[in-house]
């Protein structure tokens, strides 16, 4: 008995140990955001702000851009997981369900697909939206994001379909459904937990993309908040003090994304105790 219980205290403070290594930088920049100037360059340096200052707060949100980049990053997100789970969504289910020519070798050229970094077609993907005038454009940035989630999303929805039985698929054939009933109608609300965990990832992914919008997009106005926080670093503004306002941008930024995770977190369980990690 003494035993498990020394193990169960064991596990407890690995966890603890594990939580602050994560969540101390995180209550950092927290910190950093209600500091002012002063105190940014005490030393020695306080964990805590003297009071609880939102004034840095305030600033970013009302005499900068970060509210616009923040709608820019909403809406770019937003479009992004919708063109990629309408396109993938089929293609999924043509990979779950039909045996075709190239059927594997396809599917293994979309993992190697995925593997492709962004910096690697950099130069050549610039000078492409450059001839087809999509620099500085949401939407040339939202077709690059749809065309580098489709790979991921195609192999997680697949699996998931695979997890569902082909005999309900005959049933609805039997009782006049088409392909394209069976695909809306039956087969994506049974992979309700595989759709949430896709827009999770794809949500978060193109949140917090950096290269693209920062290679496509110039004009501060049309900026994402990935690309918009790079304006408070120090350095960006000559004999003022951001990194207070640096802080309070980053948490802004990040906010949207803990909340989607907060919110839709118990889908990406059931995605991957359901059958969404299966190949």
């Amino acid at each position: 008995m003494q035993a498990i219980r020394l193990s169960t205290f064991a596990l407890y403070a690995v966890f603890i140990l594990a939580a602050g290594i994560f969540l101390f930088p995180l209550f950092s920049v927290v910190s950093l955001s209600m500091k002012t100037a002063d105190e940014v360059f005490a030393w020695p340096p306080a964990l805590l702000p003297e009071s609880l200052n939102f004034a840095t707060y305030r600033y970013v949100l009302q005499e900068t851009l970060v509210g616009r980049m923040l709608w820019n990053s909403a809406q770019m997100t937003f479009f992004s997981v919708i063109g990629a789970i309408v396109i993938s969504a089929p293609a999924a289910y043509a990979f779950s369900r039909f045996q075709f020519r190239m059927h594997k070798p396809l599917l293994l050229l979309l993992l190697v697909y995925q593997m492709i970094s962004t910096l690697v077609v950099a130069i050549p993907l610039y000078r492409y939206f450059e001839s087809l005038n999509l620099l500085d454009s949401h939407l040339g940035v939202i077709l690059v994001y749809i065309t580098v989630e489709i790979p991921f999303t195609i192999w997680l929805l697949k699996g998931f379909f695979d997890s569902i039985p082909q005999s309900i698929d005959e049933a609805a054939t039997l009782d006049g459904a088409n392909r394209f009933q069976i695909l809306t109608r039956i087969l994506l609300p049974l992979a309700k937990p595989g759709l949430a965990a896709a827009v999770i990832f794809n949500a978060i992914a193109a949140w917090s993309q950096f290269i693209v919008p920062y290679l496509l997009l110039s004009k501060p106005e049309i900026l994402p908040i990935s690309i918009g926080i790079l304006n408070f670093a120090p350095g960006q503004s000559e004999g003022e003090v951001t990194i207070p306002y640096l802080a309070a941008a980053s948490i802004l930024a990040l906010l949207p994304a803990v909340l989607v995770l907060v919110v839709l977190q118990r889908f990406i369980v059931q995605a991957l105790t359901g059958g969404a990690v299966k190949g």
